[in-house]
């Protein structure tokens, strides 16, 4: 390739920012272990993900190491901490990624009237030498600068130009434009882009960048508008998790951009077979299960029910598949698991299902595999995936269900006894309820006491049969902190009561980051 070639083949190139840690942690009932971020982070750099977002330093502790031990493991991906416009957020941003190989500041400050007048209380001239101020701190302590006019979409468009102009005289390499609030349209959004290529000075030596919440449905439909008007940076989340609605989905956004390269003529360095193995990490570990047609990495996603979809299938894949199920990670297995299978095998299916776990996991995934082909006949590829997801939720909860014993019937009161280690100590309690359930939360309130309320009880079986496993959600609310659990089980109050412990182990996760009001407050685009 010829280095003019090479300078277009990069002026197409799109930038994949990934702020699932960041962003897609502030969904409400979202918690992440720093264990959990790090295998996350490894993940993502399989995936060639250029920039992680690993956190928002000043927020709290939990977030500042995650930050600093990311920037220690990664070597090929861009390490990213968020931090608002004041010098000590910069600084605490550049200690956390220091040890990055590619560290990037992302600091941000609002440009909206609606920001300017009643949040920040700034005239326009007090914005634009603060984003001076900010962005020229930052570059002094780091060579990649990312800045975001926060609500962006909403600001008076003359204004933000001079914005983005401040910004780039000041040393920002990427410049955001998010729509913080799920406002925008797709034309709209591009004629912002386009507006800015034209008219701001420099513009053509900076990234512009999308970063899209999706309170109308449109996060994805922006984010590629974003792109066909001029940004080559996307800015999303793993199955599009994030504030209120959440971000635009990376795999929706990386696969269009792949499956439609007709009419979006771009393309990303990411290597999407890893998609359905990150999108079921998350997945695990935030308690938030998929929904069955989610697109690309939903259930159902390649599932064909109808009959004339079946007979095109049989005949021509293309007829009815716009990409191939291998093409996500999510290839067909041919090997049948039963009581009988070795760990080889059970190796290669976890493979097939998008998993490549440690030694240590794989060998506590592969007992749960052997307990339950003892309790079931068939085991379908559901049930290992709702194993594997149970024990990645679960795996480093402080709290865990040792034992529990339940009388139930048409007699009531119901009773509960339950046995749990709190990080290793055993507690037990009996207590009863009105039914089964009723029973078994409150021993586990005997021997967890807390003020949380549950807000959400969900209950659905894996696959068919009187033998599947019951997948169990459960969701909590304390002091205004939402925390969401999930497990699996053939035995459904068992499956409860560990959903239910799982959720108070992740609602104790972030009560401990006592991350400060304002950092929270400003840190959603």
């Amino acid at each position: 390739m010829t280095q003019a070639s090479h300078a277009a083949s990069e002026r197409d190139r799109v930038i994949v920012f990934d702020t699932t840690m960041r962003d897609g942690e502030q969904s409400p009932g979202a918690s992440m272990s720093l264990e959990e971020k790090l295998e996350l982070a490894k993940i993502l750099e399989e995936m060639r993900v250029d920039v992680i977002e690993a956190g928002f330093p000043i927020a709290s502790n939990g977030d500042f190491e995650a930050v600093r031990q990311i920037s220690e493991i990664v070597t090929e991906s861009t390490v990213c901490g968020l931090a608002r416009a004041a010098a000590v957020d910069i600084e605490r941003c550049a200690e956390a990624i220091r040890p990055a190989k590619r560290g990037r500041i992302h600091t941000f400050l609002s440009t909206s009237p609606s920001h300017r007048d009643h949040i920040l209380k700034m005239s326009q001239e007090d914005i634009l030498e603060a984003i001076t101020r900010s962005v020229t701190h930052a570059r002094n302590l780091c060579d990649d600068v990312e800045w975001s006019a926060q609500d962006a979409t909403r600001t008076e468009q003359d204004f933000l130009r001079r914005c983005v102009e401040a910004a780039i005289k000041a040393g920002a390499r990427t410049v955001n434009i998010p729509d913080t609030v799920g406002y925008t349209y797709p034309s709209e959004y591009e004629a912002i882009f386009r507006d800015l290529v034209e008219n701001v000075p420099g513009v053509e030596n900076v990234i512009l960048s999308t970063h899209c919440h999706n309170d109308l449905g449109l996060a994805v439909a922006n984010s590629l508008a974003g792109v066909q008007g001029g940004a080559r940076q996307v800015e999303v989340a793993i199955n599009g998790i994030g504030e209120r609605a959440g971000n635009a989905a990376l795999e929706e956004v990386v696969m269009a951009l792949k499956v439609r390269g007709d009419r979006l003529p771009y393309f990303t360095n990411a290597e999407t077979q890893h998609i359905t193995r990150a999108s079921r990490y998350v997945s695990a570990i935030t308690g938030f299960p998929v929904q069955f047609n989610k697109a690309i990495v939903g259930k159902n996603a390649f599932a064909h029910e109808s009959g004339i979809h079946q007979d095109g299938m049989l005949k021509d894949r293309g007829t009815y598949e716009i990409m191939t199920p291998e093409s996500v990670g999510q290839g067909a297995s041919n090997l049948v698991m039963g009581k009988h299978s070795g760990r080889h095998a059970f190796r290669e299916k976890l493979k097939a299902l998008g998993y490549e776990l440690g030694q240590n996991a794989l060998n506590e995934a592969f007992q749960r595999f052997k307990d339950l082909a003892d309790k079931k006949k068939h085991v379908f590829d559901d049930d290992i995936v709702a194993l594997v997801d149970d024990a990645l939720a679960s795996g480093a909860d402080r709290i865990q269900v040792k034992q529990l014993r339940v009388i139930a019937g048409t007699e009531g009161p119901q009773e509960a006894h339950l046995t749990v280690t709190v990080e290793g100590v055993e507690r037990s309690a009996t207590a009863t309820g009105d039914g089964p359930v009723d029973a078994v939360f409150n021993a586990i309130h005997e021997v967890v006491p807390h003020t949380a309320i549950l807000r959400l009880f969900q209950v659905h079986a894996v696959t068919e049969g009187t033998d599947a496993q019951a997948q169990v959600s459960v969701r909590l609310e304390e002091d205004g902190r939402i925390a969401t659990g999930q497990a699996a089980d053939t035995d459904t109050l068992t499956a409860s009561a560990k959903a239910y412990v799982n959720a108070l182990n992740n609602l104790f996760a972030r009560k401990e980051k006592s991350a400060p009001d304002a950092a929270k407050v400003a840190s959603g685009f």
